[in-house]
C-alpha cells in the first residue's frame, strides 16, 4: 500500500518548490496551438466512422474545442521524464549522490536519468530489457551511464537492478512511482498553465471563452473555479477547461493532476487500447489497480502499469476526472495530423490524449454537454518524440493487426515479448 507520508507530500505547493529546484536544469517547452486539428476536433465524426463501436446508430457529438499543445518532444533528451529526474537527483543529499544512482527503464526515464547523473558528475547504472529500441540504448549510452542488460519481465529487471545496489550501493530511482518523480513531472502543468494564460492574453480568440466574459463572477485568481450567475463553472479566457496526458505508469498524469488541483481545470488520463493496454480505464471500472500489462501496443512509452503510488492519485476522482483509450488506428491518424499538420514531431506515446479528443465519442459527448455553447480550451500533453524515421515507416507502412509492435531487437530465442516495460 501506497506510504501515508508520500500520499501528504503530492500537493500543489509541492510542485512549485520542484519547479524552483530544476528549472535551471529543463526546457521550458512551447506551447502550440493549431486552428486545423481544433477544427477537426470540433466537427462531428461521420456516422460511418462509428460503425463498430459503442456509438454506432448514435448521432455523433459535437463538441467545441480549441487545442493548446504543451510540447515536451522539445525537452531535453526529447521528452517529459527529464523533469522528474532532474527532482530526483535535487533532492538527494551529498551521501546519496556519491553512491550513484541506478534504475530499470526501456527508454526515456533511462536517458533522463543518465543526462541528469551526467549533470551532476555522478555514476548512473541504467537496466534496460534486450528488446528495447537501439537508438534508446546508444543515447542512454551516449550521455555516459553504464547499461546492463536484463529480460523484459519485471522479475528480470528488478532482479539485476538488486544486484546493481548490492555491488555498488547505488540509490534506486523509479521511473515513475515515487512522490519527488511525480512532483517534477507536474512541473510542466504549471508552465502550461502560465503560458496559456500569455497567448490568450495576446490573442483572445484563442480561447472558445474569449466572446464570453461579462456573466462570470467570484474569484479567478486560479484558486477556485469562476461561477456564472447560474452557479454553472465558466472560464475565463486563458483559464483551460482541461488538461488530457498519456497514461502509462502515472507518473505525468499524477502529477498534472497534482499541479492542478483546486485550480479547477480538469484533467484527463489517456491511454491505448491494443491487447489491454488500458489498464487504468479498466481498474478504475473494476475499483482496483491491475498489476499487470502484457502488450505490443505502438505506444511503446505505455506499456506498464499504472504504479501503486499514482494510482491513489489516477484512482481519486477530485483530481482525474476520466481515463479513456483509443485503438491502434487511432493513435496512428492522430501522430500522422501532428506531423502533417503541425510539422512537430512525435512518437506514438505522445498523441494518445489527442486521439481521444479527436475520435472518442464518450469523451467528445462529454465536452459538449459540459462545455454547453462555448466549448472547452483543451491542454493536450505531447509527451514525447523519441522515435525515428524508419519506425514511423513502418507503422504506416502496414496495417494495424501487421505491424511491428515491438520496437528494438527480438529477444535472445527469436521471441517479441513486452511485460510491464516502464518508459
Amino acid at each position: 500500500m501506497a506510504d501515508v507520508q508520500d500520499r501528504i507530500r503530492l500537493k500543489r505547493s509541492s510542485v512549485q518548490a520542484a519547479h524552483e529546484l530544476i528549472k535551471r536544469h529543463i526546457h521550458k517547452t512551447p506551447v502550440l496551438t493549431s486552428k486545423t486539428l481544433s477544427d477537426l476536433a470540433s466537427t462531428p465524426q461521420s456516422p460511418e466512422a462509428l460503425i463498430g463501436t459503442t456509438f454506432e446508430g448514435q448521432k455523433p457529438a459535437r463538441p467545441t474545442i480549441n487545442f493548446f499543445f504543451k510540447c515536451e518532444n522539445y525537452q531535453r533528451i526529447g521528452a517529459f521524464k527529464s523533469r522528474g529526474a532532474f527532482h530526483a537527483l535535487a533532492r538527494l543529499n551529498k551521501e546519496e549522490l556519491s553512491r550513484g544512482v541506478v534504475t530499470h527503464s526501456s527508454g526515456n526515464h533511462a536517458q533522463a536519468l543518465a543526462l541528469a547523473a551526467r549533470t551532476y558528475g555522478i555514476r548512473a547504472h541504467i537496466v534496460m530489457p534486450t528488446i528495447s529500441t537501439p537508438s534508446k540504448i546508444a543515447a542512454t549510452q551516449g550521455y555516459g551511464a553504464e547499461v546492463i542488460f536484463s529480460g523484459s519481465t519485471s522479475q528480470e529487471r528488478e532482479a539485476v537492478v538488486e544486484n546493481v545496489i548490492k555491488k555498488t550501493g547505488a540509490v534506486l530511482v523509479p521511473p515513475y512511482d515515487h512522490p519527488n518523480i511525480i512532483l517534477g513531472q507536474g512541473t510542466m502543468a504549471l508552465e502550461l498553465e502560465e503560458q496559456v494564460n500569455v497567448l490568450v492574453g495576446e490573442d483572445p480568440s484563442l480561447s472558445v471563452h474569449s466572446s464570453k466574459t461579462k456573466d462570470v463572477v467570484g474569484d479567478v485568481d486560479g484558486t477556485s473555479e469562476p461561477q456564472t450567475r447560474e452557479g454553472l463553472p465558466r472560464r475565463l479566457p486563458g483559464h483551460l477547461d482541461a488538461v488530457i496526458t498519456p497514461l502509462g505508469g502515472g507518473g505525468m498524469l499524477s502529477g498534472v493532476a497534482t499541479a492542478l488541483s483546486g485550480t479547477g481545470t480538469l484533467v484527463f488520463g489517456a491511454e491505448p487500447s491494443y491487447e489491454g493496454a488500458d489498464d487504468g480505464r479498466r481498474g478504475l471500472a473494476a475499483n482496483k489497480r491491475i498489476t499487470s500489462v502484457k502488450t505490443l501496443t505502438i505506444a511503446d512509452g505505455l506499456r506498464t502499469p499504472v504504479g501503486e503510488l499514482t494510482w491513489t492519485v489516477v484512482s481519486d476522482k477530485s483530481k482525474v476526472r476520466g481515463v479513456f483509450a483509443v485503438s491502434e488506428q487511432q493513435i496512428l491518424k492522430a501522430m500522422k495530423l501532428v506531423l502533417e499538420r503541425m510539422k512537430v514531431f512525435v512518437e506514438p506515446s505522445a498523441v494518445v490524449g489527442l486521439a481521444v479528443c479527436l475520435y472518442d465519442e464518450e469523451f467528445r459527448h462529454l465536452v459538449e454537454k459540459e462545455g454547453a455553447d462555448e466549448g472547452w480550451d483543451i491542454g493536450v500533453v505531447l509527451s514525447g518524440g523519441n522515435t525515428t524515421v524508419e519506425a514511423i515507416t513502418k507503422m504506416f507502412e502496414v496495417g494495424e493487426d501487421k505491424g511491428e509492435r515491438a520496437e528494438g531487437k527480438l529477444g535472445s530465442r527469436g521471441e517479441r515479448v513486452a511485460e510491464n516495460v516502464a518508459g
